[in-house]
């Protein structure tokens, strides 16, 4: 497909195109990485304005693979960094934008990292996050991207399903966890649709949706981020357990966790599942100081 066909569509990856790079590459998707290609124009397009990208901003992608949500987002971005695990993907996604979007390669940049050990990117600082992510680390490189990047100001992450679901999960949710909790803490998080498994190669087991998650500022307390993540991860480790023996090893005992609730205005036969974030900050900044690290 020629960058000169005159058809709105002609510089995005289809099916075929998808197939083709694949097998010139020798790239064999693989479980471990997560790799599911996408494969339809009209949902990579969906993926962009979904996540309101706009002529202003710059947008990290992470795994963009073969590149086709990366031509999308070129599309319409002032500028796009991705981030690629893989050294045969990253060696040729250059070449794909520079044949398909000549005019748009030197708004583009490329980094060769694994997403969690990224800590600077090129390009002016990224105001959207925007990536197809795979189930296995989708929680902790969304965590990562949005603690290290605080110029993120919106994300649209792609997601199995069930991964949505508990991030965009509120208090009192069968699903409401950690994730949820986290997430909120550096930002509003909602579901924003869903995707079907046909827009994929090779076609996933599962289904996917869209998480929506626009920053904010983070609850106003004492404690900080660290102590009260520490909070929600004893919490959520037995979460069938009421909250005064869920937090006992963190405060020391459990009447140290009942103190530390009272004094927080929290009832400690409550489960970790019905608090807020700002509740988890609030209990946090009462730890007992002889149980303090």
């Amino acid at each position: 497909m020629s960058t000169t066909d005159p058809t709105p569509d002609s510089h995005l990856l289809g099916a075929s195109d998808i197939r083709e790079l694949a097998a010139a590459l020798g790239v064999k998707p693989t479980k471990q990485r997560g790799q599911n290609f996408v494969i339809d124009g009209n949902t990579v397009r969906r993926i962009v304005r979904a996540a309101g990208v706009t002529g202003e901003d710059s947008v990290v992608e992470v795994g963009p693979g073969l590149g086709s949500l990366t031509l999308a987002l070129l599309e319409v971005a002032a500028h796009v960094t991705a981030v690629e695990i893989d050294p045969l993907l990253a060696q040729h996604l250059p070449t794909t934008i520079t044949s398909r979007m000549p005019e748009r390669a030197p708004h583009f940049d490329l980094v060769l990292s694994d997403a969690m050990e990224v800590t600077e990117l090129p390009g002016p600082p990224p105001t959207a996050l925007v990536a197809n992510l795979p189930y296995n680390v989708a929680v902790p490189v969304l965590l990562h991207m949005l603690a290290t990047f605080p110029s993120i100001e919106r994300t649209l992450v792609m997601v199995q399903s069930e991964v949505a679901d508990r991030l965009a999960a509120k208090p009192g949710n069968k699903v409401y966890g950690v994730p949820s909790v986290k997430a909120n803490w550096y930002a509003d998080v909602k579901r924003s649709g869903a995707i079907g498994r046909n827009v994929f190669w090779p076609a996933p087991n599962v289904d996917s949706g869209l998480v929506s998650l626009i920053r904010r500022e983070p609850p106003k307390t004492t404690a900080t981020r660290r102590e009260v993540f520490a909070v929600v991860d004893a919490a959520f480790a037995q979460r069938r357990k009421t909250l005064r023996a869920a937090l006992a090893g963190w405060a020391g005992s459990p009447a140290a966790a009942e103190e530390a609730l009272a004094a927080a205005g929290i009832d400690h036969k409550l489960r970790g599942e019905m608090l807020t974030v700002e509740q988890f900050a609030a209990i946090a900044e009462h730890k007992p100081k002889a149980s303090a690290l």
